[in-house]
């Protein structure tokens, strides 16, 4: 019933990166990311733990790595 991503859209150490998926009334949010700086990887479930996942995303990995550049 329910389909699995495709493996292209999962963050990987080869392609680092944050992926967010939002649910439905079937399904629950998820969100997954992988840091192409420090290789830190994580993963939520649930709009709030899915926000806390971004939000630390943000200010600890990803865009934090480049220096701020976005």
């Amino acid at each position: 019933m329910f389909r699995k991503l495709p493996a292209s859209l999962t963050p990987t150490e080869e392609s680092p990166g944050l992926r967010v998926k939002g649910g439905t009334k079937y399904s629950r949010s998820q969100g997954d990311y992988v840091c192409g700086g420090c290789g830190a990887e994580d993963h939520a479930n649930g709009d709030t733990d899915v926000k806390a996942l971004v939000d630390d995303y943000t200010a600890n990995h990803g865009p934090a790595h480049r220096g701020g550049r976005r």
